[in-house]
């Protein structure tokens, strides 16, 4: 495992006052850090980077002397396309092809993965103004997460601005909180079953797509808010995405395939399909950011302020793994190259493994620690050691 770390932002830039301010793909602006989605003290990170602007420097070269592209790449039109026929066939054949229970667990397993694929890269991508310098390409490809149940209006309010904000501060980023359930976090409350968690919690993992297809986004709509998080209603075109999603979601899910099967063999195969995916997904967010390498840092009480600054933070409390491993980058949409991905989400994501050595040399230019698992197999038993380590009674809280 390689050590060093850094600061750095896409999208973020100083205020005349050198605090934080991030730019989201919707025109957006979150002065400090996020100033009004959370009715707590506002977390407020330190300013002055001199690491951040050396680092976009030298991305910028690195962008103008090879002519390699930000957005709108080759490769990713061709795999968008790959992807796209994956779930199709595998869709298509599990519902108008199948006949044997092997058959269906097969093609609902690999309808799984892709579904778990189109999250990662086309989505997500998407999602971050990744994918083109065409904003109507972008919202497009983040549409992709309201035909699979979700709502992409949901998830860039609290993925961009909450996520992307507060990356592993308790209470704030809601991806690492998973109570009473479980424990990710030192400064989270800790019970007695939590003991067992680094058992139980791989088979919860697979049921996170039901909770936001069926739960989540229709609770966070009527309560105007996700966890701490501010929701405005959708309005306009906005609602009319997030209706329609939901109705055709459900129709793909379920009407079109009852029309040719038992109702009680679609919900199966659908359950297998969306654990599957739910796994995949939950999985890969696990091992960037809770595992022992990566900090948990928390606000000065009655301040909010950070000890570092956001570009800084963001290193600190997130961990690459299996850079190498070509399969898991083209898979997870290179988000086993996470510190990349947090430090510059508007770049199309097939670039990052290519910057990745230029920011681990810049982060020890700076003697800032850069961590990363050297593979898969390594990353997911640092996490599995993080969760039981997380549901000991003795576990002391990290600063």
């Amino acid at each position: 495992m390689t050590d060093n770390r850094q600061r750095t932002s896409t999208g973020l830039h100083e205020d005349a006052r050198g605090g934080a301010v991030a730019v989201l793909p919707a025109g957006d602006h979150l002065t400090e850090a996020a100033q009004h989605i959370s009715d707590d003290i506002k977390v407020k990170f330190a300013g002055g980077d001199t690491f951040l602007v050396v680092l976009r420097e030298r991305v910028d070269e690195f962008f103008s002397s090879t002519g390699r592209r930000r957005r709108d790449c080759a490769e990713m039109y061709v795999k968008t396309a790959a992807i796209a026929l994956w779930v199709i066939v595998s869709y298509v054949l599990l519902v108008a092809w199948a006949t044997t229970w092997w058959q269906a667990l097969l093609l609902s397993t690999s309808l799984g993965l892709a579904m778990a694929g189109v999250g990662f890269n086309i989505q997500h991508d998407g999602g971050h103004s990744a994918y083109s310098s065409r904003k109507w390409i972008n919202n497009l490809m983040a549409m992709t997460l309201d035909l699979l149940g979700g709502s992409s209006y949901i998830w860039k309010r609290t993925h961009n601005l909450v996520h992307h904000s507060f990356t592993n501060i308790t209470g704030h980023d809601g991806d690492i909180d998973l109570s009473p359930l479980g424990r990710l976090s030192p400064h989270q409350k800790r019970f007695a079953f939590h003991r067992l968690q680094h058992i139980y919690l791989w088979v919860l993992y697979g049921f996170v797509t039901f909770k936001w297809q069926f739960f989540d986004d229709i609770l966070g709509i009527v309560t105007q808010r996700i966890g701490k998080t501010r929701l405005p209603r959708p309005r306009g075109w906005q609602l009319v995405v997030f209706v329609s999603g939901k109705l055709l979601f459900v129709s793909l899910a379920f009407v079109i395939p009852m029309l040719l099967h038992p109702w009680h063999v679609v919900l199966l195969f659908f359950f297998a399909a969306s654990f599957v995916q739910g796994l995949m997904l939950s999985v890969v967010f696990q091992l960037a950011h809770c595992v022992q390498e990566a900090d948990f840092p928390m606000p000065r009480e009655g301040t909010g302020r950070m000890e570092n600054a956001w570009a800084v933070h963001q290193v600190e409390t997130t961990v690459d793994f299996a850079r190498r491993n070509r399969f898991v980058t083209w898979y997870t949409g290179s988000l086993n190259h996470q510190i990349e991905h947090h430090l510059f989400p508007q770049i199309c994501h097939v670039n990052y493994p290519a910057i990745a050595e230029l920011m681990e040399e810049t982060c020890r230019d700076f003697g800032v620690r850069y961590s990363s698992h050297q593979t898969l197999r390594a990353a997911v038993g640092a996490h599995y050691r993080w969760l039981r380590q997380m549901g000991r009674p003795t576990t002391a809280a990290v600063t």
